[in-house]
């Protein structure tokens, strides 16, 4: 006997990523390009057809939390869910009970995926933390002992700058992010792949180091998204790297609003 399945959509600006949890476990996750003017039909057949492959069945599916950063697509998934799976999922925004107390000059600001983040982020490791979110930008989130979200930065993420480099310099092609050799490049594709990678780890070495600094403290570091995984593996900043704190953040916000 299957319990009933939560299903936890995270729609962010490149890609969109979507778990289901049985209880605490989170049992299949998958990334789907995002398409705006994709339609709910669309985006329907592509999860179900999902969740057939995983053997999962979608009438198990009750219960749906989403975050998003693309407004156009929360209504697009609203309607999905209403129309498939009978189901208005809770939306992370204004009125939802995240436990986090955002600290911003204006909390209307902050993206919501990252909220999701920090609550996630303090519930497993505890504060001070700062999560840098490897993603279309590269963010940095700063959360304090108590929990409270107390700002962060905002850089272009790798994969954009790695395009923009691309398609602003003529005689540059695209290059595959890997661990570079060497700092030291001796062919063009070598020298990019060492300034690229290893730039966004002084980016990310420099930051934390100026966030820890201003907190007065050390903090533990946590690393998400696609290009987590490099990053983490050529420095000794980041502590963790967790590629599911988006989705383990919107159910733990899903129980404190259902507990209410």
């Amino acid at each position: 006997m299957v319990s009933a399945m939560l299903l936890a959509v995270d729609i962010g600006n490149t890609n969109i990523t979507l778990g289901v949890f049985e209880g605490e476990e989170l049992r299949a996750t998958w990334h789907m390009a995002t398409g705006i003017h994709r339609m709910a039909d669309e985006y329907a057949a592509l999860l179900l057809n999902l969740l057939h492959h995983q053997g999962l069945d979608p009438a198990d599916i009750k219960q749906v939390a989403l975050c998003s950063v693309v407004p156009p697509l929360t209504a697009t998934f609203e309607e999905l869910f209403q129309r498939y799976f009978h189901i208005s999922p809770l939306v992370v925004g204004a009125g939802v009970k995240t436990g986090v107390r955002i600290r911003m000059d204006n909390p209307r600001e902050v993206g919501a995926d990252r909220i999701v983040n920090a609550a996630a982020a303090h519930h497993l490791y505890g504060g001070p933390i700062i999560i840098t979110d490897l993603g279309t930008a590269t963010t940095f989130d700063t959360v304090s002992k108590e929990g409270d979200y107390l700002g962060g930065a905002i850089a272009p993420g790798i994969v954009t700058a790695t395009e923009a480099l691309f398609m602003r310099a003529a005689v540059l092609p695209r290059v595959e992010l890997v661990h570079p050799e060497h700092a030291i490049g001796t062919n063009t594709i070598a020298a990019m792949q060492s300034g690229i990678v290893f730039g966004y780890v002084g980016l990310i070495e420099g930051m934390v180091a100026r966030i820890q600094q201003e907190l007065g403290e050390k903090a533990k570091v946590v690393a998400t998204g696609g290009y987590a995984e490099l990053i983490a593996k050529e420095t000794a900043v980041i502590d963790v790297v967790n590629p599911n704190i988006t989705l383990i953040g919107l159910r733990l916000i899903f129980l404190m609003n259902k507990a209410e």
